[in-house]
């Protein structure tokens, strides 16, 4: 097959412990996924949970020993930070009951869900889609993907995140309103997941700005953890 010009690499994750790497399909995200999240950004209980994407291109993976650059990007100045934990889809599927959610996950990676905030609350108040605030370049760092069995129990790892040395967020993943399972199972019925895809769980509290030359670090208990510096 021909194309009438070169199409773009693949882009893909490196795994842990093996020389394969973990090819992306889509990048799903889930929003307002802890409790005190949601109070930090206006909301309460336990809403349906809901979801937006960014471009599997959006990914910058930071497997490195120092610090992996990661563009300020145009168009704002309020740059937040966002630690995740990042489920990676092995096996596809649709329907699926968060029962049976566990056979269906590869693994597990730390990652940054980056945001323009300013321009994400410009279209909120607009009542518009806020991609433009959320699936810009470079948004979604990502640290190597652990697989499932070496992972570990994730039910109540610590998760937090630093700027510059000083902690910003902490927190564990026993505080998300939607487990991974029943996310899995909300996702599934409005997509059919298929291998390659990625879940950005959410965030915890503690979400701040980020400026030029700042070096954030984060992780999660068991997996590997990830290391940018805006540039």
């Amino acid at each position: 097959m021909s194309h009438v010009f070169a199409p773009p690499a693949l882009v893909s994750v490196p795994v842990v412990g093996r020389p394969e790497r973990f090819p992306v399909h889509r990048v799903y995200c889930v929003g307002r996924n802890y409790a005190a999240h949601a109070r930090e950004m206006g909301f309460t209980g336990r809403e349906p949970p809901f979801f937006f994407l960014k471009p599997a291109d959006a990914l910058v993976v930071a497997d490195g020993p120092n610090p992996t650059p990661v563009r300020y990007p145009s168009l704002t100045s309020d740059l937040h930070h966002e630690i995740e934990c990042v489920v990676a889809i092995g096996r596809g599927g649709r329907d699926i009951a968060a029962a049976d959610a566990a056979q269906h996950i590869f693994g597990y990676a730390v990652g940054i869900d980056l945001t323009r905030r300013d321009l994400q609350a410009s279209m909120k108040q607009q009542g518009r889609p806020w991609c433009i605030g959320k699936a810009f370049d470079q948004s979604a760092p990502i640290g190597p993907i652990t697989e499932a069995a070496q992972a570990g129990d994730l039910t109540h790892a610590d998760i937090w995140l630093k700027v510059n040395g000083n902690e910003r967020q902490r927190s564990d993943l026993g505080q998300l309103i939607w487990s991974v399972g029943e996310i899995i199972e909300h996702l599934s019925r409005a997509w059919e997941l298929q291998p390659g895809d990625l879940i950005y769980t959410g965030t915890p509290e503690g979400v701040g700005s980020l400026i030029r030359g700042d070096v954030v670090t984060g992780g999660v208990q068991g997996l590997v953890d990830i290391s940018v510096r805006i540039a």
